[in-house]
């Protein structure tokens, strides 16, 4: 029997931040490739994952580490698509003064697109999105328009069912199965050398 293709699109900023909210520091290091595996169904095969981030260029710390997660999500065959953020110049009312911020808004829109046009190009079967982000909503629909065959399954991060519900998530990715889903400490290139290891700051 033919299995069904199953593709995994990873909101990487929604799932970091549900994560940090837990106070684990130790799950940042997640196996997506494992995790997307833990969610198929027994008729199914998994055929890729896509995971969407930018890097926070001007927090070299953060940026570090993030690169770190990045590449070992490559060593284990995940597709890592980044954006960027933007500078935004905004108001504040309490002391009459301009203030500038950062604003990541590619991840949203790579992903949303990706998940259109792969779906279009009959790249999967069931597509798992894992996020809570709303923003998404419209990219959702527009996949289940135009590919009504194609079956679109929402897993929202942990403590997020009730931020997404505008998405009607059907499961919740708990902590638990996060803990059963974690990247090697390190990875090694073809030479043998070590090309990444899991940071300091997410080890139990």
């Amino acid at each position: 029997m033919k299995k069904r293709r199953t593709l995994t699109y990873v909101d990487g900023f929604n799932l970091y931040h549900a994560i940090n909210d837990l106070d684990r520091e130790n799950l940042k290091w997640v196996n997506l490739w494992s995790l997307s595996e833990s969610l198929l169904r027994g008729d199914e095969m998994l055929v890729g994952v896509k995971y969407f981030s930018a890097y926070a260029t001007w927090l070299p710390e953060q940026m570090n580490r993030h690169r770190a997660y990045t590449k070992a999500l490559q060593h284990v065959g995940v597709d890592v698509i980044l954006g960027q953020f933007k500078k935004k110049r905004s108001w504040c009312s309490l002391c009459q003064r301009r203030y500038e911020t950062r604003e990541e808004k590619e991840t949203d829109l790579n992903l949303g697109l990706s998940l259109v046009t792969d779906g279009m190009l009959n790249m999967y079967d069931r597509a798992i999105l894992i996020t809570a982000d709303t923003d998404l909503r419209a990219a959702l629909k527009t996949a289940q328009q135009l590919c009504p065959e194609k079956e679109i399954f929402v897993a929202a991060p942990p403590g997020r069912m009730q931020r997404g519900r505008g998405l009607k998530p059907k499961y919740e990715v708990k902590p638990g199965r996060i803990a059963q889903h974690l990247l090697d400490v390190e990875y090694k290139d073809n030479t043998g050398a070590v090309s990444v290891v899991r940071s300091e700051a997410y080890k139990p």
